[in-house]
């Protein structure tokens, strides 16, 4: 069968292409922004307003704790919006997902604290982290596919970096905002009320967010299931049932990236301040200037793997990742403020090289019509085993030895299950989007 589209077809594709390039973009910045406000205040803010009392350390943990039930909730989110994407479609979803995401957060920034409500306020708390959850992990796969369903299915890694570049875009600004109330404000303000400022501006985001999304059709790949009558009547089933080997390969290529985000956008937080001495500003600042330079380092990257092998490109970068490790604890015990940001640009350099072409890699781990349920159901189930309890290890093995040493070994462990994840998977087949694209435009 002859794939082949005129001109005209390929001019209106690529502006479908860019505009859902762009919506995928700044849909999931929005959202994780709202993602990254709570991962900070989880590590700075919390412990002293939500769960004070006479041990730092447990309130340090405490805190964590309903920062992992944030992971913990994405697949419940990957399993109800997974199947409804592909039964009814990617843009409704995408909708839901960012009302519910924007609704908890806003929420978060009016909650009274302990002393105003007593236990009341973090049980609370645990629940509106727990809705941000579910949206988060329905919101993933609907954004990869928006962005890479209007692409152009050879240049996958590329298009389906959008939804990619949402988490450093996101911790860009919500790291931004933090930075500016905690250097004008004093610290008992900052705790006081500042912190609420940045979950409160959510609301703004979440408008922009839905004028975009409203205005978007559906993707040419799910209208051409709906026309051929190629739609799952139960996606989650055949995944679990057909696609062990994609779930299985597409969940464990996202430990490694996962974790080391945490480490270098939560975790790098504890151990700069209360370790090395240094000052909140100071750690804002070098993440600030990571999220920047992952900003580009993750289209091209993503791009760079539609030229090569996406799989050893991948596997490369994971492997890098778990040498640079030992580098970065090494080079920061100077206590210097341009050692700290360099060692952090460089950590999520590595996480980019990978977290670029992640979307691709999953998505196309499995058919067109499991591929919103099978890819929200890979990615959410590794947040489980990879961010949820990331910042929990890291603070339990430096608590336990007062070293670094054994950070870097679990980061190593992580870095070896992601390489076997990426070499249990299948190379991209883009012949069967340019079937169901064809079948569309016929």
């Amino acid at each position: 069968m002859s794939t082949a589209t005129s001109p005209q077809q390929a001019k209106l594709r690529k502006r479908s292409a860019i505009k859902a390039y762009i919506a995928s973009l700044s849909g999931t910045s929005l959202e994780y922004y709202d993602f990254a406000i709570y991962s900070v205040a989880s590590a700075l803010v919390f412990p002293k307003i939500f769960f004070p009392g006479n041990d730092e350390f447990v309130g340090l943990l405490l805190s964590f704790s309903t920062f992992a039930v944030g992971y913990l909730a994405r697949p419940l989110g990957g399993v109800i919006f997974g199947r409804l994407g592909d039964r009814l479609g990617r843009k409704h979803v995408l909708v839901v997902t960012l009302l519910l995401i924007g609704a908890a957060t806003i929420l978060i920034g009016v909650l009274p604290d302990y002393n105003a409500i007593g236990p009341a306020a973090p049980a609370i708390l645990v629940l509106l982290r727990l809705a941000q959850g579910i949206g988060v992990g329905g919101e993933w796969g609907g954004a990869v596919l928006l962005s890479s369903e209007f692409g152009d299915p050879n240049k996958r890694g590329f298009w389906s970096s959008a939804a990619q570049i949402g988490p450093p875009a996101g911790n860009l600004m919500a790291n931004g905002v933090l930075a500016i109330l905690a250097a004008s404000l004093s610290n008992d303000a900052f705790l006081s009320w500042g912190w609420r400022v940045a979950f409160l501006a959510s609301a703004l985001l979440v408008v922009f967010g839905l004028v975009i999304r409203l205005k978007l059709e559906e993707t040419p790949v799910f209208k051409a299931l709906v026309e051929n009558n190629e739609r799952s009547e139960a996606p989650l089933r055949e995944v679990f049932r057909n696609e062990p080997r994609a779930l299985i390969a597409a969940a464990l290529s996202r430990i490694s990236p996962d974790v080391i985000y945490s480490m270098f956008t939560v975790y790098v937080a504890v151990y700069a301040t209360k370790e090395l001495g240094m000052s909140t500003g100071n750690v804002l600042t070098a993440i600030l200037v990571g999220s920047g330079v992952q900003i580009f380092i993750i289209p091209t990257a993503g791009a760079l793997t539609d030229r090569f092998n996406r799989r050893l490109l991948y596997g490369i970068a994971a492997a890098g990742s778990a040498i640079y490790i030992p580098l970065f604890f090494i080079m920061i015990q100077d206590r210097s403020v341009v050692t700290l940001t360099l060692g952090v640009v460089g950590g999520l350099i590595f996480n980019g090289l990978m977290y670029g072409p992640q979307a691709a890699f999953i998505t196309e781990q499995f058919p067109a019509r499991l591929r919103y349920a099978g890819s929200s159901l890979a990615y959410t189930l590794a947040g489980v085993l990879g961010g949820a309890i990331a910042p929990l290890i890291f603070t339990g093995l430096y608590a336990a030895t007062g070293t670094w040493y054994l950070i870097a070994v679990y980061l190593a462990v992580c870095a070896v299950i992601t390489i076997v994840g990426v070499s249990l998977g299948r190379d991209p087949k883009p012949e069967e989007d340019l079937r169901l694209i064809h079948d569309v435009n016929a």
